[in-house]
């Protein structure tokens, strides 16, 4: 029996090497899997010494030929194979075990040129890996390290003869293979990608993902669920630190990235709590605690079990602020010692520890539909409220025109049909998730109360009748931001002028159903 090994993850590799080794298996390697076989004290053949060629071309081309080839896809059941490799004086191969360069670690870094890009692509190793997985019921077929041990047990305690391994388990190995060369290959196509605008183009698409960890269920105690971490990213919510608290459920997850989002969005100290994924309170000012304070009084009964995130590490001041408030996560690019250790006495709340997401390709939002999935590039379109169009008689204050801008901001993260109001860089009142965009100004309302009275709207979406902007002027509304569009535009114009309320078009939506 021969075993191939080329090994870039070299993880309990002595234990593999020497199980098979004492089974009595040949082992055969290439370079520095070689060298820390023959380290161990280990008989290993070098590749060239069994092909008879050289490795060539800096190394490029190692296993591409026909005695490793042939020695793993014949066919051990068909006559006219094992007569060919007979003519040919090839050996079968009956185990292969392979991962590949580290294209993703090297493509991270922030000054890789495309020719270190290029260098660090395999060819024979997926090559390998794919002809075993192909011929799985005669080649054991071995990529991931977590599978050396038990592998390396099974052969130690029963030998190779006869075959330890079930078919199915055979089968399984050769998913991962076949899984893990998919994955591989897709990270070196979306590092080719110019943008992702020129992604949502393509005729065919995949995503890599690497399994994270299990949690306890889904949305529902009925459902499963698996966290799964970019293959092609660095950073985001997935492989956030937690610094305190129990493990993290699928809506904590859900929660914790729309607080993330919303907080990243905003180049300003900011702060978000979120409830259902929809910011309840939000808030931007210089000093955090004030922030805090500000976006907790935007809806203070909806904040209660929240999460809140921050867009700047978390002061001994802000932590003191929070007390007496229960909140399940709070997540922060960082925490100030002493704020750490007043925060870790809430025996019930996740403290997170984010970082930016960063990768070689653009973000992509993906969401699943019956058939395939839809795929759009992310709402990050810069604007510029200097753009915007003043369509009433009368003009927004400064100070409004400042109010609008973060109301503007604030709606995109927020469900559809969307109303915020704000004041003082701070929401005081929103609607959300609404069939109709009038009942949206009546939660937004109601949830204001007093505060609504002089503060500012902006609306995801155009209004197709003006009656949000009677109610609005009601509730003291005194300046409104929305898209324009509708071919009733001139009804709204004329009853904001009507009203006295200021109102401007922006000329983009900002739908997030």
């Amino acid at each position: 029996m021969k075993a191939l090994l080329s090994l870039y993850d070299k993880t309990d590799l002595t234990n593999l090497a020497r199980a098979l080794a004492d089974a009595g298996c040949e082992l055969v390697s290439t370079g520095g899997t070689a060298r820390d076989i023959a380290a161990d004290g280990l008989p290993v053949t070098q590749v060239a010494d069994l092909t008879g060629s050289p490795e060539m071309l800096d190394g490029r081309v190692k296993t591409l030929h026909p005695v490793i080839h042939g020695g793993i896809l014949a066919r051990r059941d068909l006559h006219s194979h094992r007569a060919e490799l007979d003519q040919y004086g090839i050996d079968t191969i009956d185990i292969v075990a392979g991962n590949l360069y580290p294209f993703t670690q090297t493509v991270s870094a922030p000054d890789v040129t495309l020719q270190d890009a290029l260098e660090n692509i395999d060819i024979g190793g997926p090559t390998m890996i794919r002809a075993a997985a192909k011929n799985f019921p005669a080649v054991l077929v071995i990529v991931d390290p977590s599978d050396y041990g038990w592998i390396a047990r099974r052969i130690a305690e029963n030998g190779l003869d006869p075959d330890p391994f079930t078919l199915s388990e055979r089968r399984e190995l050769a998913r991962k293979a076949f899984q893990h060369v998919a994955l591989y290959d897709t990270a070196i196509a979306r590092y080719l990608t110019q943008s992702a605008d020129t992604e949502t183009s393509w005729p065919e698409l995949t995503f890599g993902y690497n399994r994270a960890a299990d949690l306890r269920y889904g949305e529902n105690p009925h459902q499963r669920a698996t966290l799964y971490e970019s293959a092609l990213t660095s950073g985001g919510i997935v492989r956030a630190r937690r610094l305190h608290g129990i493990d993290m459920s699928y809506t904590n997850y859900l929660d914790a990235d729309a607080a993330w989002r919303v907080v990243s969005d905003f180049p300003d100290p900011a702060v978000a709590i979120i409830k259902h994924t929809n910011p309840c309170g939000l808030a931007v000012h210089p000093d955090q605690p004030t922030a805090y304070r500000l976006a907790f009084d935007g809806d203070s009964v909806s904040a209660y079990g929240g999460i809140v995130g921050f867009n700047r590490p978390v002061t001994a001041d802000t932590a003191r602020a929070m007390r007496g408030v229960l909140f399940d996560i709070i997540v922060a690019p960082g925490y100030d010692e002493d704020a750490l250790k007043t925060l870790r006495r809430r025996t019930r709340t996740r403290i997170l520890q984010v970082e930016p997401e960063s990768g070689p390709v653009s973000r992509l939002d993906l969401r699943p539909v019956s058939g395939g999935a839809l795929i759009q590039t992310p709402d990050d379109i810069s604007e510029d409220p200097a753009d915007w169009r003043v369509v009433t008689d009368l003009a927004p204050t400064a100070d409004q025109l400042r109010d609008l801008a973060f109301a503007w901001r604030a709606c995109k993260h927020i469900k559809s049909n969307t109303i915020v109001l704000a004041k003082d860089n701070a929401l005081v009142g929103m609607g959300a998730g609404q069939p109709n965009r009038v009942t949206s100004v009546h939660l937004a309302l109601r949830i204001a109360q007093d505060k609504a009275r002089g503060s500012v709207l902006a609306s995801d979406a155009f209004f197709p009748f003006p009656d949000s902007i009677e109610l609005a002027a009601e509730g003291g509304i005194v300046a409104i931001a929305q898209p324009g569009g509708s071919i009733r535009d001139d009804d709204s114009i004329q009853t904001a002028n009507r009203l006295g309320i200021a109102m401007l078009t922006t000329g983009h939506r900002h739908f997030r159903h």
